[in-house]
């Protein structure tokens, strides 16, 4: 095996890895439950606080470990660090991250929960990746038209 099929398959190995991980992590946090998100969501009515805890622990660990990986001169299993140039906010962000917002109030889903919740195979479940796919679709297809 040739060194870039190796990297190349520990990279796989490690993608899924970290994806189980991450879908276990979200399953026992309860946030595929959309019930569970939307109670958390419904802050004027009767509001359910534990995913808060459930962010507040992740970001306890992400930020110092963040900090601490970025200092590194490459990821283990890559050449470079993906990290975002821009900085500005633009009017296709704020409308983006509304339309988000609004879709994990009315779904009680966003995009990795509801991955994960694929597992069950429940039809509301599958309902919403194939929207979410399909208007991922239809927006690349809109914003690459130009």
């Amino acid at each position: 095996m040739t060194g870039a099929k190796r990297t190349s398959a520990a990279n796989l190995f490690f993608a899924l890895c970290a994806g189980i991980l991450f879908g276990l992590g979200l399953a026992v946090s309860q946030m595929v439950n959309p019930a569970k998100v939307i109670g958390f969501l419904d802050v004027a009515g009767n509001w359910d606080p534990t995913l808060a805890a459930v962010m507040a622990g992740a970001l306890a660990v992400a930020m110092p470990a963040f900090r601490w990986v970025l200092k590194r001169p490459h990821p283990l299993f890559g050449a470079s660090f993906s990290l975002p140039r821009r900085t500005d906010l633009d009017a296709r962000l704020v409308i983006g991250a509304a339309l988000f917002g609004i879709g994990w109030g009315v779904a009680g889903f966003c995009p990795g929960p509801a991955i994960a919740a694929l597992t069950t195979l429940a039809w509301p479940v599958v309902m919403f990746v194939v929207a979410m796919l399909a208007g991922a679709i239809a927006s690349d297809w809109f914003t690459n038209r130009r």
